[in-house]
């Protein structure tokens, strides 16, 4: 797969929860388990690459079809309300593609027939959020309409351990995924980052967790992992400066009003004396 340019200017080829899901056996029962499905075929999952002409410009993307179908996956670390209108312009350029590339005629009498989309987002940050939730594109909009004439919807889905068992325990990849993150997040902070991932993955292999796959990847997982753990971590500094910087511009703006209150005040006290001083020489 091409290497991607993804937000803070990172490159790289892809990222855990995709590889993941390039596995059509992984990508089956996650579906299988959000959908109370039970398609038994791998092979029926046709996995969406860049080759085949899908933007996979922003990471954690991953997407198949199964069933005419074409399911939009993506995981989060970082909570964002902005999902509706990525997948969005996810849909709509996989549509324009596939049009251009089967030379279908938009123009034409004729309906053409497209894959029904389903957006889903895995999230398993820090930030404390509902087990699931629902996105909606008319929220951003500018000019709330009570019939919005364009919507879109994503399902978004805590997969933090606690979260959404029934599914956890019918998809391996998703359960497997969030408890290796888990173990990273514990022993991150007593050791270094490199040796943190390390020692999670040894006992995920010891636990029989994804054994398999982080055998056959171990050395790509290290390397992604690294990568997004830098990355997360470079997001919470950010935004703890942010968070910051916002109560320090607080506090100074406050002591400018105290000053300019404080300023008025000694002005009014100053004429309020004049003023006497002038009625006591009459």
């Amino acid at each position: 797969m091409k290497k991607q340019k993804t937000e803070g200017n990172r490159e790289y080829k892809s990222d855990l929860f995709s590889m993941l899901m390039q596995e059509k056996k992984y990508a089956l029962e996650t579906y299988n388990a959000i959908n109370n499905s039970n398609h038994k075929d791998p092979e029926a999952i046709e996995i969406i690459t860049l080759e085949h002409g899908v933007s996979l410009s922003i990471r954690n993307d991953a997407s198949f079809i199964l069933d005419m179908s074409a399911n939009y996956y993506e995981h989060q670390s970082t909570y964002s309300p902005n999902m509706p209108l990525r997948n969005l312009l996810y849909y709509t350029e996989d549509v324009r593609r596939w049009i251009r590339k089967e030379e279908k005629n938009i123009y034409g009498r004729s309906t053409i027939s497209v894959p029904t989309p389903h957006f889903v987002v895995f999230y398993n940050g820090k930030q404390k959020r509902p087990e699931q939730e629902i996105q909606r594109l008319s929220e951003a909009f500018i000019k709330p309409s009570e019939k919005p004439e364009l919507e879109l919807t994503c399902r978004v889905i805590n997969i933090n351990p606690g979260n959404n068992v029934n599914i956890m325990q019918r998809s391996s990849a998703l359960a497997g995924y969030s408890y290796l993150i888990e173990l990273v997040r514990k022993y991150e902070p007593d050791m270094v980052l490199e040796e943190a991932i390390r020692r999670a993955i040894d006992e995920c292999i010891a636990e029989d967790i994804l054994a398999e796959f982080l055998r056959a990847h171990r050395n790509e997982v290290e390397k992604i992992m690294n990568l997004d753990f830098t990355h997360e971590r470079q997001l919470e500094l950010t935004a703890r400066d942010e968070y910051n910087a916002g109560i320090q511009q607080g506090i100074e703006q406050e002591r400018k009003h105290t000053d300019e209150q404080r300023l008025r005040a000694e002005a009014a006290e100053a004429r309020i004396k004049i003023l006497e001083e002038a009625l006591a020489t009459k």
